[in-house]
């Protein structure tokens, strides 16, 4: 019995590589259930569990492990071998030749694809032909190969409130959706920061204000908040929530590079197609995969266009600020906002075309 469980999410892989040892040792479905209430995985504890890396182990080393009966083993119990890092297994003919009695899981936090495609698997092809990806040799024997995805934007504040739950802590309505906006879809950072903010609280019910304190990244969500007024052209939500960055006491000339920033992974979450666009992505830009996939939603409103006029915008407000030419700083951001919510005559650069005042 051989199963390969891959994919993205590392944190939620580690759930499901827990589930399903559970379920083999007990002889149960194998089948997946809710991830969100599973319980961390101590496979370190369990009798009839061996573990092993394939960048540094042999495969007959593998093979053996599923052989061979544990010195405190019951006589009739599952032997589950895991093999961590599985992209890197290069002797496939262990996946074909281990012991049937035994159960060999497969993990990976890659994606791993299969060589059949839509093109190649309409070719016949030779009945003896040897497999030559991890995925072809698992199927191949009849095994399951299980893709365990990140999160859906939309999903990440169920999840919160479930782990949330699961550990004991209570969230406040706003602080779960202030956590889901700064953290995103990274469900390992999500685990440790509601344990953080648990062991803050205590019992009281952890609020935004506990979120801003502790968990680092939050001006960098409330700022994509009000990019995500301005996209949607809401210029009574963007200047509320500008007007909060600043009682907060962030600085114009942060909250404005944040803004460059956010509309810069606008423009990559708006050409990105797959998950892997979004990896190739996130390290050319220097940020996280999360971060490009939760602005994807908002990047189909907007064009290149959009946020070419964005930089003109943020870039004639930085310069209206260091002539002199606005009342103040926080005015000067204010109109940039208005401008970039549709506002008519909130356009700085037209202030850029008279001379800076004389000091």
């Amino acid at each position: 019995m051989v199963f390969l469980l891959h994919g993205e999410d590392s944190f939620r892989t580690r759930l499901r590589l827990g589930e399903l040892v559970g379920a083999l040792l007990g002889s149960r479905t194998t089948s997946g259930g809710d991830l969100a209430h599973a319980s961390e995985p101590r496979l370190g504890e369990l009798l009839g569990v061996s573990r092993h890396d394939a960048r540094t182990d042999p495969a007959a080393a593998i093979t053996l492990a599923g052989q061979a009966q544990g010195l405190f083993d019951p006589v009739d119990e599952r032997r589950v071998v895991v093999v961590d890092h599985a992209e890197a297994l290069r002797d496939l003919e262990v996946i074909a030749s281990f012991p049937p009695e035994a159960a060999l899981v497969l993990v990976s936090v890659e994606r791993i694809a299969s060589s059949r495609s839509r093109r190649t698997s309409a070719r016949a092809k030779p009945a003896n032909a040897s497999p030559t990806t991890l995925v072809d040799a698992i199927e191949a024997a009849g095994g399951s190969v299980e893709r365990v995805e990140r999160l859906a934007p939309m999903d990440v504040p169920p999840w919160i409130v479930a782990r949330a739950r699961l550990h004991g802590v209570r969230l406040a309505p706003e602080a779960i959706g202030l956590l889901a906006s700064t953290v995103g879809p990274d469900t390992e950072r999500i685990e440790q920061e509601i344990k953080k903010l648990g062991a803050y609280a205590g019992e009281a019910p952890v609020s935004a204000d506990d979120v801003h304190v502790l968990v680092s990244g939050a001006i960098e969500a409330d700022v994509f908040e009000l990019t995500q007024a301005v996209v949607r052209k809401d210029a009574a939500g963007a200047v509320g929530m500008l007007e909060r960055l600043l009682a907060d006491g962030n600085a114009v000339q942060q909250i404005m590079a944040l803004l460059v920033w956010q509309f810069r992974v606008l423009l990559f979450a708006s050409a990105m197609r797959s998950n892997a666009d979004a990896d190739r992505m996130a390290k050319a830009i220097r940020t996280t995969p999360g971060a490009i996939a939760r602005a994807t939603a908002f990047a189909r409103r907007v064009t290149r266009a959009d946020i070419t006029r964005a930089y003109e915008a943020i870039y004639a407000t930085d310069q209206v600020i260091k002539t002199g030419r606005a009342e103040s700083d926080a005015a000067a951001l204010m109109l940039c906002v208005l401008d970039l919510c549709g506002v008519r005559n909130a356009d700085l650069r037209d202030m850029l075309l008279v001379e800076p005042p004389r000091r």
